[in-house]
């Protein structure tokens, strides 16, 4: 599924064009039908004849709701600009085309709308004035669909050119962490509060926990849809409608994002290589306040310039960006500014959550401009570090589009460097980590382990599935991660569970003393036995640690008093050949009941079998 949005000047038939090609009006406020103009976002969808699907999203023209515009076109897979033939270029073309640049939009088409009023002579006017315009920009190399909503002239055309062009689009990256920028925020009856945005770098599953950043809430998936229908999962690059529980709609805002659980860090500050659009009236100065816009998010922000105190039309500079209030952005994402109505620049965040900077520093600005090198060792660098977990050599030269030798060669300056750890001491049989990623990880499993003995200290450890879906990993980097924290003796592994190397089940003093007197009692009376008389978490511990066998849910011995127990029946088998729940019963003076525990339970220890009424040895 692929996400495609529109942008353009106001009444350049947007809405008119999405309407003639899925049969949708996208207008859903009252407001926009009865003023003919798009306000807020609009969505509609329709699959090609390829059975692909996409989604589209209807921005406002109007320079009044460019934030809007904002809000939805920052996830799209492809633009569409729309000009009217009836009026040709106009102001919010200009300033649409802008953003797009700004946030790298990689692919575009051109559509001049209302081809039914005008003349080929003038069609051929307004052809020439876009192609001048569109030079240098992402619509360069994209053709000029003429098109008319009301007659359906050019529809066909233009769809089979949208086919054409998402064949060679790459489907969005899985990296396993989702992102929601949330555009819309409601309820519906009887099943509670939706959210909906398009999503990215990860899926979500109904039933999962989540949490909407920067407010910190946690939520659950209730239920997903796509288009309109329900789905168990939903994947990354599609529009999705998302039934969340544990918050009321009233108090999420546009902007925040439904994501994984303690991952996003909100942002005070960023670093961000801008570029400053050279149709600014006035120099961008620093301290200057600006609204941020990334994601659905609009914030009013602080612009920090690191190199100089002002900067110019059409130039390029390193800037931190300081929002009023933390914002959850990463690494990759691209942001735009914005000041009375006016769009600045933008460009690509090159670090999340920044320390505050030494301006005009040459240091701070050569780290910085490293983070754009094209060298062939930072690049793989960059690659091991964005996968955020390992990655072996065969992805790092498919993502990087380095040759698998010269990547290799790489990682082995890398490692000497210690930059990058390895799962072995063969770099081609290896998978990899950033040191960075790595502390983090370890990190992070030390929280998660450290947190579950301390609120299960009788257990002996984690299981390993529970750590898996805390990591939210799929289960062939969960191994991988596994192995080299094993190497590493971050953690020990026993069966189906994982523990910190330090961690040892112990009861507390209290816990001794209660322990010692039941099974004292247990010995003095091994048939009187109750699992009431001490909680389960503790029974399980005294099971693993062989004080006490665990018949049935109900009947306990201790662990000398089964002990004795089964050397009695092993001689009575030794002499007899056999022994019988009769037999057993009045050999310890016990009830049927215990008799026919303790046989049941033998027989599941592999020590006996049953041959009709009677137990021999296995």
């Amino acid at each position: 599924m692929f996400v495609i949005g529109t942008a353009g000047h106001v009444d350049h038939g947007k809405t008119a064009l999405i309407n003639a090609l899925t049969g949708m009006d996208p207008d859903r406020l009252q407001e926009e039908k009865d003023r003919g103009m798009t306000i807020d976002l609009g969505f509609a969808w329709l699959k090609l004849s390829n059975e692909t699907e996409i989604s589209l999203i209807d921005v406002p023209g109007h320079e009044k709701f460019v934030n809007n515009m904002l809000a939805g076109i920052g996830s799209i897979d492809l633009a569409m600009l729309i000009i009217s033939l009836e009026e040709s270029i106009m102001p919010q073309t200009l300033e649409h085309l802008a953003i797009l640049n700004l946030l790298n939009v990689q692919k575009g088409m051109v559509v001049l709308t209302k081809k039914d009023l005008v003349d080929e002579e003038w069609v051929e006017l307004v052809k020439a004035d876009v192609e001048e315009l569109i030079t240098g920009t992402v619509f360069e190399t994209s053709n000029i669909y003429c098109v008319s909503a009301k007659s359906g002239e050019g529809i066909e055309e233009l769809l089979s050119g949208i086919e054409e062009l998402l064949s060679s689009t790459i489907l969005r990256r899985d990296i396993h962490k989702p992102r929601l920028p949330i555009d819309r925020s409601f309820t519906v009856s009887g099943f509670g509060t939706v959210v909906t945005g398009t999503l990215i770098d990860g899926t979500l599953n109904v039933g999962e926990e989540m949490e909407l950043s920067p407010s910190g809430r946690k939520v659950r998936i209730r239920g997903l849809q796509t288009h309109k229908k329900s789905e168990d999962v939903a994947y990354p690059g599609t529009r999705v409608a998302a039934n969340i529980s544990g918050v009321n709609h009233l108090d999420i805002s546009r902007g925040e994002v439904l994501t994984v659980p303690d991952w996003i860090k909100p942002s005070e500050a960023f670093d961000v290589y801008l570029s400053v659009l050279d149709t600014i009236p006035n120099p961008l100065r620093h301290n200057m306040h600006v609204t941020l816009h990334v994601g659905s998010t609009e914030v009013v922000s602080v612009l920090r310039l690191l190199e100089t105190d002002s900067i110019d039309a059409g130039e390029r500079t390193w800037a931190q960006i300081k929002p009023v209030h933390p914002v959850p952005i990463l690494k990759g994402d691209y942001c735009v500014i914005r000041s009375n109505m006016t769009t600045l620049g933008g460009g690509l965040v090159v670090a999340a959550n920044a320390k505050r900077h030494k301006r005009k520093d040459s240091q701070t600005v050569d780290r910085l401009n490293s983070l754009l090198s094209d060298s062939t060792k930072d690049i793989v660098f960059n690659t091991v570090n964005e996968s955020n977990f390992l990655i072996g050599i065969q992805s790092i030269s498919e993502i990087s589009n380095i040759e698998i030798d010269t990547v290799i060669s790489e990682l082995g300056i890398l490692i000497d460097e210690k930059l990058i750890l390895s799962t072995s001491d063969e770099i081609v049989n290896s998978d990899f980590i950033t040191i960075n990623n790595w502390n983090e990880l370890f990190d992070n499993v030390k929280k998660i382990l450290s947190k579950y003995h301390s609120d299960y200290p009788l257990r002996k450890g984690v299981p390993k599935e529970f750590l898996r879906n805390q990591l939210n990993i799929t289960s062939t980097m969960y191994n991988q991660v596994l192995q080299l924290l094993n190497i590493k003796n971050v953690i020990v592994e026993e069966a189906s569970f994982i523990k910190l190397p330090d961690h040892f089940p112990n009861l507390s003093e209290q816990q001794s003393i209660k322990v010692k007197e039941f099974i004292d009692l247990l010995n003095k009376d091994p048939f009187a036995s109750s699992s009431e008389l001490i909680e389960d978490h503790i029974l399980e511990f005294l099971v693993d640690q062989k004080k006490i066998v665990r018949l049935d849910d109900k009947i306990l011995l201790s662990y000398s008093v089964y002990q004795r127990i089964v050397g009695k029946v092993q001689q009575i088998l030794s002499d007899k050949g056999e022994i019988t729940v009769a037999g057993l019963r009045d050999e310890f003076a016990t009830s049927r009941k215990y008799a026919i525990a303790i046989l049941d339970y033998m027989d599941q220890q592999q020590i006996t079998k049953r041959v009709g009424d009677i137990r021999v040895f296995r």
